[in-house]
């Protein structure tokens, strides 16, 4: 997709701050943090949501959780702890049409979610 915001992160067609990429997976820090330390996970494939994935891309979505435990480690919150979230479709508040995971820390979160 072109106009994907996210796509053109990937392509750094878009500055961002990037802390870790390799063939599938893109780390980088949220522009407008909910937390000290929140980036978002996306697959470097465009998939729009969880509804739109097929079987193949199972081990990509494997993979940003992988990305998102190394990401906690690299970030210091592993041990203490953090949130991941998708978000997917209108009602989650899904903003951008293409999978991403939200690795929220640093602080404790509040509860109950919803």
């Amino acid at each position: 997709m072109t106009d994907c915001l996210f796509c053109k992160i990937v392509k750094k067609e878009i500055p961002s701050e990037i802390v870790f990429q390799d063939e599938v997976i893109t780390v980088f820090k949220d522009i407008n943090p909910s937390a000290p330390v929140h980036l978002l996970v996306i697959p470097n494939k465009h998939i729009p949501s969880v509804r739109e994935m097929v079987d193949i891309d199972e081990i990509i979505l494997g993979k940003l959780f992988s990305g998102a435990k190394a990401a906690a480690e690299e970030a210091g919150i592993a041990e203490t702890g953090y949130r991941l979230i998708i978000n997917n479709g209108p009602d989650a508040h899904q903003e951008i049409p293409h999978i991403h995971m939200h690795v929220l820390g640093g602080a404790k979160m509040k509860h109950p979610m919803g």
